[in-house]
């Protein structure tokens, strides 16, 4: 047994009747400001994130020499 068109239309009246529309349009903006600024700070955090990636902070705190494959070589 399948829902049927006429049974849709049904709840669908239902619905109105209880909230109005003016609460369900309400309610859909709601929902889009909702999405909106879940977009919003996705863009915000990615572009942190690139910012973050781009940049390094580092401090020496002491020098090291690095020795050459040669030098091993003769150490040895």
């Amino acid at each position: 047994m399948s829902i049927g068109i006429w049974q849709v239309v049904i709840i669908g009246v239902i619905v109105v009747l209880l909230f109005g529309r003016g609460k369900i349009s309400e309610l859909m903006g709601d929902v889009a400001k909702g999405i909106n600024s879940f977009k919003k700070g996705l863009a915000e955090d990615a572009k942190e994130s690139a910012e973050a990636e781009k940049t390094i902070d580092h401090q020496a705190t002491e020098t090291v020499a690095a020795e050459t494959a040669e030098e091993q070589k003769k150490a040895s």
